[in-house]
Order: structure tokens, then C-alpha cells, then sequence
């Protein structure tokens, strides 16, 4: 265990002292010009001092961003408009619901490529060409498509986590359900099984470590989609509105804090499905 921490601590401790580093550097110079024209002549300590406590610097150090985060969760009510905790939750929403109608739509369209050669060759391609697509050009689209026909709230942003997260589902699928050897293949037509039975006893539970491995790819994904969605609308929760807050009124504290909460969320999606991976895998009794 220790070895392991050890290695992760060292690191996030390297990752702290550049961010303080580059913290000083890039708030100085609002410190300096200050002092220039109050003419007054500061030390090198009250430099560094000050720029560690701005209130709107251009890089906040990581004791302000910790500050504004326990701020913003432990010390402000769930259901507060200032609260962290409601806004991760907004976008957790449309995170969950974007990623259960992608997981759902990349299932179904990777069993079809896998099981009809005209949907290889023709739904394939287009899956691959959709991801060219910048999400910054496409979500504006959809949100103004959707609110032509009557269609706000929730759903616009899930649509936009669903497009971000299908696509690693797809290709971990067809990876998956066509992993079984030949020879396990040509095992199962000695027996005389059918398409049905080969998908259900040989090709699905081959696919269950390539589907995890790319849940975890689209779960990522589908949060960052939630986020994008929340930019073009104008919304006043989540944690996309948080961040559009925060550059409007220069408040990079603000600005820092969500996007420290957005990696958290992140991570804590991440380590639900690896948890899960780990547990469905050992029931199947693979090795995880």
C-alpha cells in the first residue's frame, strides 16, 4: 500500500509546488504595477505574500482554490445556488441520463455491426466521422434545434454527453464481441449453436472487460459533454453555469474551483465503474 501512495504523493506534491511557482510568477506583476504607482518599493517576501492572496488573480495559488471549495461545499447548504454540491449535482444529472442513452445506443449499434456486414460498412464510418465534429459546434445546434421543438432542460445536455460517450462504447463492443477465438467459434457450431446462443454464452461475456474499460472512457466523456451542454444556453446551474459565472465577472477563483469539482466528480465516476468492473468480473470469475 505505501508503495503505491508513495508514488501518487510525490507527484501531486511536484504538481503543488510548480502551481505555487507559477502562481507567484503570474500574479507579480499586477503586485509590481501597484506598487509602481503608489511608488512604493516592495520586498521580494511581500511580493510572493501578496500575490498568494488577490482576489482576482490571474492564477489562484492551491490554498485559495481549497478555501473557495470548502466554501462553496461544507459551509453552504446542498440546495443553496452558491453551493458546489447543487451544481455538481445539476450536472451530474444530465451526465447520468447522456451516459445511460449513449452506453444504450453504442450496445445496440455494436451488436448490429458486429452481426450484419451492411451496418459494418455503412454505420461504422459515420460513427468514426461523427467524432471529428467539434462538440463547441455541434452543441449550439442541438440546444437551438431542441428548443425549436419545445425540447429544454434536461435532456438537450444529455443528448450532448450520449454523443460524447457512444462512441468508445461502439468500438470497446465490436472489440469485445469479436474477441472469442476461431476455435472457439468453430467449438460452438460443432454443437450446433445458434447465432442467438454463441452471442449470449461466448460473445457477450468476452465483451464484459472491453465494455468496462470503455464505460470508463465514456463515463469521462459524458461529464465533459454535460459541461459543454450547460455553455451555450445561458444556464444559471451547474457546473458549466459556474464556470461562465466565473469568467464573465474574472472571478478565477471561482473559475479554478469548478473546474476542480468537475475532476473530482469525474474521478468518482471513473472509480464507480472500475469498482463495479471489479466486482461483475470476479463474480464471473475472471481475473481483474
Amino acid at each position: 500500500m505505501r508503495q503505491s501512495i508513495l508514488p501518487v504523493l510525490t507527484v501531486v506534491l511536484i504538481i503543488l509546488g510548480i502551481w505555487y511557482l507559477a502562481a507567484a510568477w503570474m500574479n507579480s506583476t499586477w503586485t509590481l504595477q501597484q506598487a509602481e504607482r503608489a511608488e512604493q518599493t516592495l520586498s521580494t517576501v511581500e511580493v510572493l505574500q501578496d500575490t498568494m492572496q488577490q482576489d482576482r488573480p490571474k492564477l489562484p495559488a492551491p490554498h485559495q482554490v481549497a478555501v473557495e471549495l470548502w466554501e462553496t461545499t461544507a459551509e453552504k447548504k446542498i440546495t443553496s445556488k452558491r453551493s458546489l454540491v447543487y451544481h455538481g449535482w445539476i450536472t451530474l444529472s444530465a451526465t447520468l441520463l447522456g451516459f445511460a442513452i449513449g452506453t444504450g445506443l453504442g450496445v445496440l449499434l455494436a451488436v448490429g455491426i458486429v452481426h450484419n456486414r451492411a451496418m459494418d460498412m455503412s454505420v461504422m464510418p459515420w460513427a468514426i466521422a461523427s467524432q471529428t465534429i467539434p462538440i463547441l459546434a455541434i452543441a449550439p445546434m442541438i440546444i437551438v434545434v431542441l428548443n425549436s421543438v419545445g425540447v429544454t432542460g434536461l435532456l438537450p445536455k444529455a443528448i450532448i454527453s450520449a454523443y460524447l460517450s457512444f462512441f468508445p462504447v461502439v468500438v470497446g463492443m465490436v472489440k469485445g464481441l469479436r474477441s472469442p477465438a476461431p476455435m472457439q467459434l468453430d467449438l460452438m457450431r460443432t454443437y450446433s449453436a445458434s447465432q442467438s446462443q454463441v452471442f449470449w454464452n461466448l460473445r457477450l461475456p468476452a465483451s464484459v472487460p472491453f465494455l468496462f474499460t470503455s464505460l470508463k472512457v465514456g463515463i469521462a466523456a459524458s461529464l465533459v459533454g454535460a459541461i459543454v451542454g450547460e455553455l451555450p444556453t445561458g444556464a444559471v446551474a451547474g457546473l458549466g453555469a459556474r464556470l461562465l459565472a466565473g469568467s464573465y465577472y474574472g472571478q478565477t477563483i471561482q473559475i479554478w474551483s469548478a473546474l476542480i469539482a468537475a475532476a473530482v466528480l469525474a474521478a468518482s465516476l471513473v472509480g464507480i465503474v472500475s469498482l463495479l468492473e471489479r466486482l461483475t468480473l470476479h463474480k464471473m470469475g475472471m481475473r481483474t
